[in-house]
């Protein structure tokens, strides 16, 4: 059965020879200068010697992202086109380059219109790492980022098949096994673009249930809504307090993938921020910039997508989402700054800044995720904006305990290519969130941001292991590039992936 949430896309794997593959684009990787493309006899010649020309004239370099295109002669090749697409050094092609670079050619394919995309795996690169990563690319790029728009002619073309072509048939069974998981991935973190980049007055919490339960339903997963009430009689005040101050009530939604004859531990717990739209509430925030608030749920929706690509994927491990939706919004019933609040752990918070919502949320979320049985916890959120500042837009915050979770977390993002960097927690941080009247404060204002925030996490994620993700930076693209136009990106939904596909184990698959 179609999943209606996920676009339909065509797909195949085969061993032709370059000459032989029909496509509108076929992609041909790069890697360096010196690449001799000695396992692509006739490239050139296919293209009446522009390769050669465009390669001794320096108009392609083989750099990261660079991208020739031209068409073949006829009677040639049986594409209608090629694309060289740099690599960079051989030695360089991490997954995460790999997928950057299938992305890349797709996206050049649909500025090109073309409807049919392949691409060609080459040696030297473990063709399993490399076609999981190349299918992920291409099918990223098979997302619609401009759904509401009206006018046709101002939509991209979009992709109607997508081929992988290994290296040689030997590899086929492998190629076709990694390019699976790829495809799945890709999918994947689609929908969690999607989410993201839906208006705040199209997806309210209510409708983000909906959706999630629908895309957990049909991935096998078993699904959970709490609503309003049920929020109420679970002692999830911190919840409740931010959502008071919206004519939308919150919800709470629990996946979990229970696999038959899985060990008893680990269970994987992802904790993901639903915040689906943030004004700051009374503390509200600048108008400027404040409509990329609909994407404040970038953490729940990648939690969402990592549960549909797990179940999808037949984890052998336990793995629990748990997801906690509301708006943050100023009205007559909202929290007011100076308010205090019991956590679901019987924690009292002063709520001294009502924009420092989504650590409330998170806070309950995670003692839930605690009681339904996980012993290894991940949460995700875009929390601060401090760690934009500290870190920038091109890679997440790692924060966590003990240290050995937080390099297990570390190792799966390196593997999946997400970026994450590890940041301390030090117990001084624990003084700042100190509160004169209750047992913490909400925010310790502008210094250390990030690791005051994780602090305030720490107290309710219990003993057993956890980590915790500040996405702020890397879930919105502010500009477009080669491999990903403006807008949601997806982060986290593969290094979530990886986790529960592994049970954290450091020696996956």
């Amino acid at each position: 059965m179609h999943e209606p949430d996920v676009p339909s896309v065509d797909y195949d794997v085969s061993a032709s020879a370059p000459s032989d593959v029909s496509a509108d684009l076929l992609c041909v990787p790069v890697f360096d200068k010196d690449d001799a493309l000695d396992d692509v006899p006739g490239a050139d010649a296919a293209t009446g010697g522009e390769l050669g020309r465009a390669r001794a004239g320096h108009e392609f370099k083989a750099r990261a992202y660079d991208v020739f295109v031209t068409p073949t002669i006829p009677g040639q090749w049986k594409a209608r086109r090629i694309a060289f697409v740099g690599v960079g050094e051989r030695d360089g092609a991490t997954a995460e380059r790999l997928r950057r670079v299938a992305s890349t050619c797709a996206y050049v394919a649909r500025a090109r219109g073309a409807a049919h995309v392949a691409f060609l795996l080459r040696g030297g690169v473990p063709s399993d790492r490399f076609a999981q990563a190349v299918a992920d690319g291409l099918l990223m790029a098979s997302y619609d980022e401009a759904a509401y728009r009206q006018q046709s002619d101002a939509r991209p073309k979009r992709l109607e098949r997508i081929s992988i072509v290994a290296a040689d048939a030997a590899s086929v069974d492998a190629v076709t096994a990694a390019a699976r998981r790829g495809r799945v991935i890709g999918e994947s973190v689609n929908l969690a673009r999607a989410l993201v980049n839906e208006p705040g007055n199209v997806l309210p919490p209510r409708e983000l249930a909906s959706r999630i339960a629908r895309i957990g339903a049909m991935a096998g997963l078993s699904v959970d809504v709490y609503d309003e009430n049920a929020i109420r009689e679970r002692g999830m005040r911190l919840l409740q307090a931010v959502a008071q101050g919206s004519a939308e009530p919150p919800r709470v939604i629990v996946l979990r993938h229970n696999p038959p004859n899985a060990p008893a531990s680990p269970v994987i717990g992802l904790v993901g921020k639903g915040v689906t739209f943030d004004s700051g509430g009374i503390s509200i925030k600048p108008a400027e910039g404040m409509e990329r608030m609909r994407g404040d749920m970038a953490g729940g929706a990648a939690v969402a997508a990592a549960m549909r690509a797990i179940a999808r994927l037949g984890s052998p491990y336990r793995v629990i989402g748990v997801i906690p939706a509301t708006e943050n919004m100023p009205g007559s019933r909202a929290t007011r700054p100076g308010d205090v609040v019991k956590g679901m752990n019987g924690k009292t918070v002063e709520i001294n800044n009502t924009d420092a919502e989504g650590r409330l949320i998170l806070a309950d979320a995670l003692v839930f995720a605690r009681s339904l049985g996980a012993t290894h916890l991940i949460d995700v959120a875009t929390l601060t904006g401090a760690v934009v500042v500290a870190l920038g837009k091109h890679v997440a915050a790692l924060f966590g305990h003990p240290d050995a979770w937080v390099n297990t977390v570390r190792d799966a993002a390196e593997r999946a290519g997400d970026r994450l960097w590890p940041m301390p927690i030090y117990e001084e941080a624990r003084e700042q969130i100190r509160s004169e009247i209750a047992d913490i404060l909400n925010s310790a204002g502008r210094p250390g941001g990030a690791i005051t925030a994780a602090a305030f996490l720490r107290e309710f994620a219990g003993d057993g292991a956890w980590a915790h993700l500040d996405i702020a930076g890397t879930s919105w693209a502010e500009t477009k590039s080669a491999h990903q136009p403006k807008g949601a990106s997806g982060t986290a939904v593969r290094v979530l992936t990886e986790i529960g596909m592994t049970g954290g184990r450091t020696d996956p698959r």
